[in-house]
């Protein structure tokens, strides 16, 4: 079986967000991430994640007002100041939290000019901080009308143009399974430059199993393939987080 983080902004809602950490380390997970940390004290955030004693797998530049529609700043024309401040303080609480990843938020924006300053800004990025891994994420267009970054061969497109060591791809199942119709046909092609995986049940964004994505067999192929990255569970659960965590079972 794979390595299983869970996403914290999901996961362990019945519980105040610095009081998940313990949960998540209680329920069986080998690490977390979350979606934003900015809320909160970088230190606290540290305090939380050494008292549970799990690694910190991923979090998100700031994304701007989301009750306004803003979903990062990284592929918007014009607002290449706006990105440079949203890095630097994705890197300040990187420099405490130490992330393994920190996922690059494309934003609202279409066109040849937020492509190339979509790729502008990675390269920035990677320039900045070359001992940090940023990645990318495909998002699909039903949840999250307008994003940029919508289309995995884009994704592997500017990965290749920036062409950076320490930029990747982040494969959210969910969100291939919603792009493609067929998110196990979609990983293949994606594997080489995937360093991070998530999941949801599909349709709806909620427990992995059920799920029209057959996630036992998802796993047996990370399994003979020798990932060595983790999985994150980043779901909405149906009822409780506890009862929603069938799909960490081996496979028997």
């Amino acid at each position: 079986m794979p390595r299983f983080a869970a996403n914290l902004s999901m996961l362990f809602t019945e519980v105040a967000f610095l009081d998940r950490f313990q949960a998540a380390r209680r329920a069986g997970f080998q690490a977390v991430e979350f979606l934003f940390p900015y809320d909160f004290s970088a230190l606290d955030i540290k305090a939380a994640l050494d008292d549970c004693g799990l690694p910190l797998v991923l979090f998100n530049t700031p994304a701007g007002d989301w009750a306004k529609g803003a979903r990062g700043h990284a592929a918007v024309p014009g607002m290449s100041d706006q990105f440079a401040g949203d890095l630097a303080l994705a890197l300040d609480y990187a420099s405490v939290l130490h992330p393994m990843h920190t996922h690059v938020m494309a934003g609202v924006s279409q066109g040849e000019d937020a492509l190339a300053c979509f790729q502008s800004n990675l390269r920035h990025a990677t320039e900045t901080a070359p001992a940090q891994c940023f990645l990318i994420e495909p998002l699909n267009p039903f949840d999250m009308p307008g994003y940029f970054l919508d289309d995995f061969a884009q994704a592997r497109s500017v990965i290749k143009s920036v062409s950076a060591p320490n930029l990747g791809l982040q494969f959210d199942a969910y969100h291939a399974q919603r792009i493609t119709g067929d998110a196990l046909a979609a990983w293949p092609e994606n594997r080489s430059l995937s360093r991070h995986i998530q999941i949801a049940g599909s349709p709806g964004r909620h427990d992995p199993l059920p799920s029209e994505i057959d996630y036992r067999r998802f796993f047996r192929q990370l399994d003979i393939e020798g990932y060595t990255g983790f999985v994150s569970g980043e779901y909405l659960p149906r009822h409780s987080t506890e009862t929603s965590l069938a799909w960490m079972q081996p496979d028997n």
